[in-house]
């Protein structure tokens, strides 16, 4: 399961993303956890424990997995000696942490019809019971568990992310097409008019920087050098994706990366993945809806990201270029979040100014939220970039190979769990996520 990474920073100003208001680590605990269970309440019992398939998990198992991680790292810490809540845990729950030990294997985590829900559910209650007590107990806090703590609970989001994106996976394979929430869709509106944003490029700095929490994938900060480009002003929407489909974008090999078109053969794509045979309906949480033209494509590989853009003209923007653009127009980190209770991409607000011939640069939407945006760059190591050591060193660095960075998060993203300098990253044929394309171009 692709995602960020999870090794402990030696800062640990974690209430400055978990809250952006000043809150106690208990309460920002509470909260993070809530969310979590609030996200499965729609979930009928026989919801939790289905795996779809390899790449996502049942909901079950997140909310054990999470519960795991705070044992395994904090608890068992915090006392000498500990006892587990169950050992077997240990072996179900973990999910590729060598350096703690063995694991169930992850294509299988659907056939655990035992635990029951209801113990996974009394095992969260448990740990929570001993997490409270630690949290609340300052005096015996030992610092060095603060920055794990923040860990775990950024972690947790990333999971409320999987919740949402394998749940709908998983109610797609139901001819039934069952919907997660029952919730009419906003009404269509028209989205702006594409257009590009010009950037002078030359020498800049990338990562983050500052005392706030972010991942260690973020780090160091460095500087790179950027040719001049531009980037589009929003995402690519349905309707412009249609004229590719339209135009025999997906029988046209000369649009494909080799690894993308041998996919395409394969697989037989000839549409995003929750789009109709009709090309007139998607398949979202709320059920079959009608496709919004209007609203920005999602789910879709970077292998159909990037030739989309073949087709366009114009070509996917690299990390640097996407962060740098953001961070040059201060682009603030709001937009459509798993809060706004949309659970799918929506329209973009615009002004009504034209923009073409205007002197002010044009506005960047949708930035942050509604879709995670494919870049062009691998996933690797910044400059100077260590591995951390022990069992939670290993979550990040073993996986920089064979993957693509996303930024700006989507509309199943936590609102507080993202920023400019987040780097996701899932293999180019992924699709099961809210990802989406915005384009750029060279000057």
């Amino acid at each position: 399961m692709a995602r960020t990474s999870l090794t402990p920073l030696p800062h640990a100003a974690a209430p400055g993303t978990i809250a952006r208001e000043a809150r106690t680590l208990a309460e920002q605990y509470r909260e993070v956890r809530d969310a979590t269970v609030a996200l499965c309440s729609p979930l009928a019992t026989e919801d939790y424990v289905v795996q779809s398939m390899p790449d996502a998990s049942p909901a079950k198992w997140h909310l054990a997995h999470t519960s795991w991680f705070f044992e395994e790292f904090v608890l068992q810490r915090a006392a000498t000696p500990y006892e587990f809540h169950d050992p077997d845990f240990r072996f179900l729950f973990n999910s590729y942490y060598n350096a703690v030990g063995p694991m169930h294997t992850r294509s299988s985590r659907g056939m655990l019809s035992r635990p029951t829900v209801q113990q996974v559910l009394d095992y969260r209650a448990r740990v929570d019971e001993r997490m409270s007590e630690l949290l609340h107990d300052t005096g015996e806090l030992p610092a060095d568990l603060v920055p794990i703590i923040t860990l775990g609970l950024h972690h947790e989001q990333q999971h409320q992310e999987l919740i949402v994106t394998d749940i709908k996976h998983l109610f797609s394979c139901n001819p039934l097409l069952p919907a997660y929430i029952h919730k009419d869709p906003l009404p269509s509106r028209a989205a702006p008019a594409l257009a590009f944003r010009n950037f002078d490029g030359g020498l800049v700095s990338v990562g983050h920087a500052g005392p706030e929490f972010c991942f260690d994938n973020e780090q160091p900060r460095h500087r790179v050098y950027l040719a001049p480009f531009a980037l589009a002003t929003r995402p690519v929407t349905n309707a412009e994706y249609l004229e590719f489909i339209r135009d025999n974008g997906y029988a046209n090999p000369a649009l494909w990366l080799s690894d993308g078109w041998a996919i395409v053969q394969r697989e037989t794509w000839t549409r995003p993945i929750y789009w109709s045979e009709s090309l007139e309906e998607e398949f979202t949480l709320r059920g079959l809806i009608p496709l919004d033209p209007h609203a920005p494509v999602a789910h879709l590989s970077c292998y159909e990201a990037d030739a989309f853009a073949r087709w366009a003209g114009a070509r996917l923007p690299t990390e640097f270029e996407w962060e740098h653009a953001a961070s040059a127009a201060a682009v603030p980190t709001s937009g459509n979040f798993v809060e706004s209770g949309n659970w799918h991409p929506v329209t973009a607000a615009h002004p009504t100014l034209a923009w073409q011939g205007h002197t002010e640069p044009a506005p960047l939407l949708q930035m942050f939220g509604d879709v995670w945006e494919w870049t062009q760059s691998a996933y690797s190591p910044y400059p100077g970039y260590r591995t951390a050591a022990g069992a939670l060193g290993e979550y990040n660095g073993k996986f920089m190979v064979n993957q693509l960075v996303l930024r700006g998060g989507s509309c199943a993203t936590p609102r507080n769990h993202i920023r400019t300098t987040y780097r996701n990253f899932f293999n180019p044929a992924a699709r099961w996520q809210f990802s989406g394309v915005r384009l750029a171009r060279d000057l």
